[in-house]
């Protein structure tokens, strides 16, 4: 054996080497069947066909989105109105995309339609119907549009983030590109996804907020204490009253807040769950907040509590708690409320991850059972096997001794798509174990492409070893052309396909790819060796 041949077989073994680690990793003495199935379980990731778990749809209520957007707009007016002086009677919200102005001043109704055009260019301005200096304010379709999408991304985002921070295995968080207010996930290996649906679920959409009075028994007292209308800026919100009598339902109670925050979830720099320093056996969860944030937080604390002012801790809509400030406070703070130490850890995690930007419908929710995995995985492993069965047989049989040369070729191949999919991290799906039997059947045709053209050389009367220089050079760029315009196809299937299709995708480019090398290098190498111990008169056996 030449020397040139020799580095050929080194690199081969070292390849070999190499995704033999990747697969089993590396072997114990004596070592088990077992311990091999349980290294290559660890390794390879298992999708929802096949490893079971729960398939969930979900749909993000964008008219949501899109009024918060239309109602922070209505307050952005009607304080800037008032900083101007712009006399008008009434401003409210007809539904999520149009606002109505009612009798504006005449006298200031010029710097009212200078303040729109100028400073809400989001919006178009029309004389309401009906109405005397009334306006109509409609949000422009295109923003429409980009606010729909943008709360989608932003939706997925956070999601993710969710979902990830719980730590389970290759989640698929993606569109399910049927509508586009719809977002797909599965979980494999969670059989039961209420955990997973609430932490999803979860608004997290935390306020501090000045208390402008309260508590209230109802709305209704609420109103009638400050004469039927609530002071301008303030609104209602819910809140528990935590001064029952021990051992006693909490009750409902109503504070009266502004409207504006002065921080939001999206101020906040972290936030972590701890055991209360107050209540033993109850959690809490500290927060801190970003430098811009606490620059007006610190301000507005000082104020607060030169006057015995309170403080509000709103999340989702309902008060928390609701503190007198004592002191200063500059970038921290934390939220009380008897949490156990996994509803505290999942409200720190929601906190983190950002607020959603609308609430979400589950429209469709399944639980793949593992049976129905372990079905697949068998099935999917006997269709392989015997794929390469029937293939090996057929090659041995039809090209005598270079089919065993084949059959090496195709068994190196499986063993580096597979050691790939270990390394890279990847999740096989039913789909994937298809790729995989395709890229079995992409290797006999190269195989089948180079063979041919050695029997042609052989037919026309030349010796084996220029008859397999000839055939390989030949078959080269059959096989390259092939190979590249699948890969092709493939990576289109990748880039624009979502979940199994994806995983597909990704078996066949790698085993595309293995293959080249495989039916080109390894099976020359083959050739070359067994040439080198052959008599110049001998036939070649294919």
């Amino acid at each position: 054996m030449n020397s040139q041949l020799k580095w050929k077989f080194a690199f081969i073994l070292a390849v070999l080497l190499v995704c033999i680690f990747g697969v089993i990793g590396v072997p114990t003495f004596p070592t088990s069947w077992a311990q091999v199935k349980g290294n290559l379980a660890k390794r390879i990731q298992l999708g929802l066909d096949l490893k079971g778990g729960s398939h969930l749809v979900l749909q993000v209520q964008l008219e949501e989105a899109i009024g918060q957007r239309c109602d922070q707009a209505v307050d952005d007016l009607t304080k800037q109105l008032r900083a101007k002086n712009v006399g008008v009677g009434e401003i409210r919200r007809v539904d999520d995309t149009h606002i109505l102005v009612r009798d504006v001043d005449s006298n200031t109704s010029g710097g009212f339609r200078d303040l729109v055009s100028n400073q809400f260019t989001e919006w178009t301005m029309a004389p309401a119907a009906g109405e005397t200096n009334g306006y109509l304010l409609a949000m422009k379709p295109s923003v429409v549009a980009d606010l729909r999408q943008a709360s989608m991304n932003q939706t997925l985002e956070t999601i993710t983030r969710r979902i990830n921070a719980l730590g389970l295995t290759e989640p698929t968080i993606a569109f399910t590109g049927r509508s586009d207010d719809e977002i797909l996930v599965q979980l494999p290996g969670v059989g039961d996804p209420t955990g997973a649906k609430a932490v999803i679920q979860a608004g997290g959409q935390l306020q501090l907020v000045r208390v402008a009075d309260g508590p209230y028994a109802s709305e209704a007292e609420a109103l009638a204490q400050h004469g039927g209308v609530l002071p301008a800026g303030t609104t209602i919100v819910p809140g528990k009253n935590e001064s029952v009598a021990a051992g006693q339902p909490s009750g409902q109670v109503f504070y009266i807040l502004d409207r504006s925050p002065i921080v939001t979830g999206q101020d906040l720099r972290s936030a972590d769950s701890n055991p209360s320093t107050e209540s033993p056996g109850q959690y809490e969860v500290d927060f801190k907040l970003s430098t811009a944030a606490a620059a007006r937080f610190g301000p507005f604390t000082e104020a607060q509590a030169a006057i015995g002012g309170r403080m509000a801790v709103v999340l989702d809509r309902q008060v928390f708690e609701a503190a007198t400030i004592q002191s200063r406070i500059e970038d921290s703070g934390r939220i009380t409320g008897g949490f156990s130490q996994e509803s505290a850890q999942n409200l720190a995690l929601v906190l983190r991850a950002g607020a959603l930007p609308a609430s979400i419908k589950y429209l469709e929710e399944r639980t793949v059972g593992p049976s129905l995995g372990a079905d697949s995985i068998r099935e999917g492993v006997r269709a392989s096997i015997g794929s390469m069965i029937v293939v090996m047989i057929f090659l041995v049989f039809y090209y005598r001794l270079s089919g065993v040369n084949a059959v090496v070729a195709l068994v190196l191949n499986l063993v580096i798509l597979v050691a790939f999919l270990a390394y890279a991290g990847a999740v096989l799906t039913l789909p994937g174990i298809a790729g995989v039997i395709l890229t079995i059947g992409m290797g006999v045709d190269s195989n089948v492409l180079v063979f041919e053209r050695i029997r042609e050389e052989l037919r026309g009367g030349k010796v084996p070893a220029p008859a397999v220089d000839t055939g390989f050079d030949r078959a080269f760029h059959t096989i390259i052309d092939t190979h590249v315009t699948t890969v092709v196809s493939a990576i289109f299937l990748f880039l624009f396909g979502t979940g199994p299709v994806r995983g597909f995708a990704i078996t066949l480019i790698i085993g595309l790819i293995a293959n080249v090398f495989t039916s080109i290098y390894v099976s020359r190498a083959i050739f070359d060796f067994h040439l080198s111990r052959m008599d110049r008169q001998a036939q070649l056996s294919i």
